[in-house]
């Protein structure tokens, strides 16, 4: 009787500690789905990938490990901090990429200087079962030398900057960006280290146009952001805005409509709820990122792919969990399941960013312009603070020079009488 015991309780442990391994093997995909990706050859293939950082999904479904349970297709997957950052590493070469993930405005430039593939969409028939062409539309159908962008470019995510404010400190939800210049909330506002983004707020205060050509507007914008930095001394950060921001030290920050959330969320968790957002009348910038193909590519089969299998619902349903952007996949967007579908920030009504404008490529010349703008707005407190520490200190040598050359003139002559 008790070997019989010890044997069900031995079974009843291996039962226990099977089970979850027996819930992890839970087939998330049709038998048709699996079939698909079998049959498409890619066993034994390798496929490049290059995307921003924390933003595919690795906890809940595990994208990446997905794709190549399916296809057979091993995975490289790297990933990059800015627009400019994938920009030089493709532009320099020595890097062979199949699927790369960039924004709008670079994306526009990639295809101007024939970077990049055009998409075979029998390849991808995904996109024509769950792009939502009706909302988003208007995005990939931007000219670029004769062509289109949906020619090269699968959209992924579509996010909005917004106006994060501490409900502790800000009583009433502010309406314009201009509160960021208001001297009460000296040394508590948070700003973009991104060029293209701080300029974007300080253009929508004064009515300028997002891609401007003009030295003018630029020389504008730089001013008005110059003035902010001697009012209120802003922090500039990117990431970091996650810290500081949930800390409740801050009282302002300027960020992604899809971080709000994530803050938000985190801020849940902890009991607290004092993080709130605006879009600001002046107008936001709404963009997206885009799945593409490099000219450099060796797998453009298991791109296509790729890319196909980021468009599958369980697929892109577990990305727009993960990341908090907004989906332009419908299978998404009608899941009654899908937790942001009511969020306002990340979907916002048409009317609270009416006066949106989107990021586009403008020339190198202004680029450059701008960037050197940018190094005096970020430069000018510290710069101006390190001369006059230097001529403090040349000040204050010439000073002890002085008394020193008095004091010894003057000990001279006591002694010579």
């Amino acid at each position: 009787m008790k070997k019989i015991i010890s044997i069900l309780l031995a079974l009843l442990m291996l039962f226990t500690v099977c089970l979850p391994v027996f819930a992890e093997e839970e087939e998330v995909f049709s038998d048709e789905v699996i079939e698909y990706y079998k049959n498409l050859g890619l066993q034994g293939t390798k496929l490049n990938v290059y995307n921003w950082g924390e933003y595919i999904d690795d906890e809940e479904l595990d994208v990446i490990s997905q794709f190549e349970r399916l296809t057979g297709c091993e995975v490289n997957y790297t990933t990059f901090e800015s627009n400019e950052n994938m920009y030089s590493k493709l532009s320099g070469g020595g890097v062979s990429y199949d699927i790369i993930i960039p924004s709008d405005y670079m994306i526009e430039k990639l295809v101007k200087e024939g970077m990049l593939e055009t998409l075979d969409y029998g390849n991808i028939p995904n996109y024509e079962k769950y792009f939502d062409k009706e909302d988003y539309g208007y995005f990939v159908e931007y000219e670029v030398g004769g062509s289109t962008i949906e020619d090269y470019a699968v959209i992924y995510n579509i996010g909005t900057t917004i106006l994060l404010y501490n409900k502790k400190y800000i009583t009433e939800e502010p309406d314009s960006w201009s509160i960021l210049w208001d001297e009460q909330y000296k040394g508590k506002v948070l700003m973009f280290n991104n060029p293209r983004d701080s300029f974007a707020i300080a253009q929508a205060m004064l009515g300028q146009d997002f891609n401007t050509e003009s030295t003018d507007d630029w020389d504008a914008a730089a001013n008005l952001l110059l003035e902010q930095r001697q009012k209120v001394k802003p922090t500039y950060v990117m990431d970091e805005i996650f810290n500081l921001m949930e800390s409740g030290d801050y009282y302002l920050g300027v960020y992604y409509a899809g971080d709000y959330e994530l803050m938000r969320s985190d801020l849940e968790e902890k009991g607290e709820d004092f993080l709130g957002f605006a879009f600001p009348k002046e107008g936001v910038n709404t963009f997206y990122d885009a799945m593409c193909i490099p000219n450099t590519t060796q797998n453009k089969r298991g791109a296509e792919a790729f890319i196909n299998f980021m468009l599958e619902p369980e697929v892109a349903l577990a990305n727009a969990e993960y990341i908090y952007y907004a989906s332009a996949n419908t299978a998404v967007i009608e899941n009654e399941d899908y937790s942001l579908s009511e969020s306002e920030a990340v979907y916002p009504d048409e009317e609270l960013i009416a006066n949106a404008q989107q990021f586009h490529d403008i020339s190198n010349d202004n680029l450059q312009y701008m960037s050197t703008l940018w190094m005096k707005v970020k430069g000018s407190s510290d710069s101006l603070g390190i001369y006059i520490a230097f001529f403090a200190c040349i000040i204050a040598i010439a000073v002890v020079i002085v008394i020193t050359v008095i004091k010894k003139k003057k000990m001279t002559k006591y002694y010579n009488v």
